[in-house]
């Protein structure tokens, strides 16, 4: 079995429930308060800031030179695609400085640079890959099961069920494949392990912003 096999079995439970969230739902609906989906935008901005980094450092550590232009090519989508969709929902440029993440997305963010900073190559690329995977996946079962007339969300819906994303998901999924297979048993079990928390990480992310969720102070 591939190490992205077990990885996704491990963490599927999480990716069902994350296919129940009403927020997904709602999104799917177009029915979705655009208070709720503007706070994950500027959340999710906030965020890929964070990620970015973290797939450039990365790139940073890896040895092979396709894998290094492969992440290097994912770093640069998040600054410039990803970040274009965000300006089209809220119409002007976000800045770091204008955003104050909420403790959820704290968590996620810090958890990946401490991952980055601290373990293995592996296990930082693993946690990366539901931000890729876990999306994808909900960008298909949305395509699949919206209301598809007029919903005011077919922008972020078609990003990430489409076949330009897909082709990303895929070249990542298989990296961490190819970087599994010469790891010890140990590694891999970190590799899901890391995999497993981002993806209940994305679930946190996803409910706190249908919550709206804030700091006492």
């Amino acid at each position: 079995m591939k190490w992205s096999q077990e990885a996704w079995v491990a963490a599927e439970p999480v990716y069902e429930q994350i296919l129940k969230l009403a927020f997904i739902q709602e999104l799917a609906a177009g029915t979705l308060d655009r208070a709720k989906f503007m706070f994950y935008i500027e959340q999710d901005a906030s965020y890929l800031i964070d990620y970015g980094k973290v797939l450039a450092g990365i790139a940073a550590k890896l040895d092979r030179l396709d894998h290094r232009q492969a992440f290097v090519s994912f770093a640069n989508d998040c600054m410039f695609v990803e970040r274009d969709m965000h300006e089209s929902y809220l119409g002007h440029e976000i800045k770091a400085t204008d955003i104050r993440p909420t403790p959820s997305c704290l968590l996620y963010k810090s958890y990946l640079l401490k991952t980055l900073y601290e373990a293995p190559v592996s296990v930082a690329m693993a946690a990366v890959l539901p931000c890729f995977w876990v999306y994808q996946g909900v960008g298909r079962h949305i395509l699949q099961h919206q209301n598809k007339e007029n919903n005011p969300y077919q922008a972020w819906i078609n990003m990430y069920g489409g076949k330009e994303f897909d082709a990303a998901v895929s070249l990542a999924i298989g990296i961490c494949d190819e970087v599994a297979s010469q790891c010890t048993e140990e590694q891999r079990r970190a590799m899901v392990r890391a995999y497993v928390m981002c993806t209940k990480l994305e679930w946190m992310f996803w409910d706190s912003a249908w919550r709206l969720e804030g700091w006492l102070v």
